[in-house]
């Protein structure tokens, strides 16, 4: 009775996993990356706003005040997250750094090339200034790197999937 007991909660704890810790690498990524975006912004490396991402909804001229510039971090966080999920279900078997990569470059490419200048999030490409294009570009590869490695080398790590030898 306990061994079957102890295999459903086995097979409940695994089910839940993939998403429980992809929510924290996306957490983590939000988190760290944010703050560095935020530091560039700072650092006038790049004109677009820390709030770039809630631009269609909030007038760009108020998008420098604190509450929209904690708005926008939180937003970056949340992107991150449904990023994580994503790269989970497409990308996770793939192994290196390379497809991490290439899915911040992908990310990068969607939201300050495809959709970010048609919802209003971003101005077209030739608006923004070849720092700013560069330094969110970087920064979106080095992110999508962070999510990818993290995710790739847990689904990867066989040492946490081997069953622990029985106490003697």
């Amino acid at each position: 009775m306990q061994h079957r007991e102890a295999e459903q909660a086995k097979k409940h704890s695994s089910a839940n996993r993939p998403l429980v810790f992809c929510l924290q690498i996306g957490l983590a990524g939000g988190v760290i990356w944010g703050l560095v975006r935020w530091l560039a912004v700072a650092m006038n490396l790049t004109n677009v706003p820390q709030a770039f991402l809630i631009d269609p909804w909030v007038k760009r001229s108020a998008l420098t005040h604190a509450v929209w510039q904690l708005s926008g971090f939180a937003a970056f966080i949340l992107m991150s997250i449904v990023a994580a999920i994503v790269y989970y279900v497409i990308c996770r078997s793939f192994r290196g750094p390379l497809p991490g990569l290439l899915f911040g470059i992908g990310w990068w490419t969607v939201v300050y090339a495809l959709a970010g200048p048609v919802v209003g999030a971003m101005p077209p490409l030739r608006q923004i200034g070849l720092t700013s294009l560069i330094t969110d570009f970087c920064l979106f590869a080095v992110w999508g790197l962070f999510i990818g490695y993290s995710i790739a080398f847990e689904y990867h790590d066989e040492t946490g999937h081997e069953p622990k030898p029985a106490p003697t």
